[in-house]
């Protein structure tokens, strides 16, 4: 791989995110890429915001593709993949729009595909500095190095999926290149010839749990998927739905997860998810509630209409 030029797409889905994105493409700039065929794809999920023909202008190497409505993350991406294996890339590298990276990131994840076992690989991410779930808990000099991701695995019997290290100020202990159940598709990049075994993203999900869902369905096909520590990424953590726990996040994460449990999960646990959901329904959130029925009637892709503040 050191010898030859690797071609890479990076994707960059964009809704009403313009000033995170210019950020996330600034940062992208200062990537360290010898012996990479680099080009950059922002994928605007039909955007209400006007500044995004100054953005355009702004950075006139990147290829812009605008769709008329939100396709979600799942539309968006695969959008971008079906395009850039067009053009020819071998791997893709799935940012969020709110992340900036380090310039190292993209070299250290590249590097480990010199193992043709591997399809997925997933960075190391922090909390950008301030977006911290515990602010208040972390001296000055530690914010910054709060721990987001360090690779993702799934509590099987409550179908939750973790992210390992999370809230931790990073001393270290995550410094191993190793083998998780998921990548996060905050930082995300594929070994392109996977999508002739595995498809793309399912656009039911329309955002969340989707990369759970895709990180399974590599690994079923034996395909490896891996964390690397070296690729370092800070993510502003819901930047374009605000904060996590609104209405949007509990919507889609309930409808999702049960998506995910039905498909992947024994008899016993999908009678516990049923349980669970009957006990929503008499306590849980609006959000939650409706979510539930339309898991129940097969309701999936985009069904949640929401408004950023």
């Amino acid at each position: 791989m050191k010898n030859s030029i690797s071609y890479v797409a990076i994707i960059i889905v964009n809704w009403n995110g313009t000033d995170d994105t210019i950020n996330c493409l600034s940062s992208l700039k200062k990537l360290e890429k010898s012996n990479i065929s680099l080009k950059i794809y922002v994928i605007d999920n039909g955007s209400n915001d006007r500044r995004i023909d100054t953005m355009i202008d702004q950075f006139p190497d990147v290829f812009f593709i605008q769709n008329k409505k939100n396709e979600g993350f799942t539309g968006g991406n695969n959008r971008g993949i079906r395009q850039a294996m067009r053009d020819g890339a071998e791997y893709v590298w799935l940012l969020n729009n709110d992340t900036i990276v380090d310039s190292f990131s993209l070299k250290a994840l590249l590097d480990v595909f010199s193992d043709s076992s591997i399809g997925i690989a997933s960075s190391k991410i922090y909390f950008m500095n301030g977006r911290e779930f515990h602010y208040e808990r972390y001296q000055d000099g530690d914010r910054g190095r709060v721990l987001w991701y360090a690779g993702g695995m799934i509590d099987w019997d409550h179908v939750n999926g973790f992210h390992r290290g999370v809230d931790e100020v990073d001393h270290g202990k995550y410094d191993a290149i190793c083998d998780i159940d998921f990548a996060t598709g905050c930082s995300m990049m594929i070994r392109t010839s996977c999508f002739d075994d595995v498809g793309l993203f399912d656009e039911r999900y329309f955002a969340y749990v989707e990369d759970m869902d895709f990180s399974l369905r590599m690994k079923q096909q034996g395909w490896r998927v891996v964390y690397v520590p070296k690729s370092i990424v800070w993510h502003k953590n819901a930047g374009s739905t605000d904060r996590p726990g609104n209405p949007f996040h509990q919507y889609y994460f309930t409808r999702n997860r049960l998506l995910f449990g039905y498909s992947y999960t024994s008899a016993r646990t999908k009678f516990a998810l049923v349980k669970e959901a009957i006990r929503m329904m008499r306590f849980g959130s609006f959000s939650q509630k409706r979510a539930i029925i339309d898991a129940a009637c097969r309701r999936f892709g985009n069904r949640y209409s929401w408004k950023k503040a």
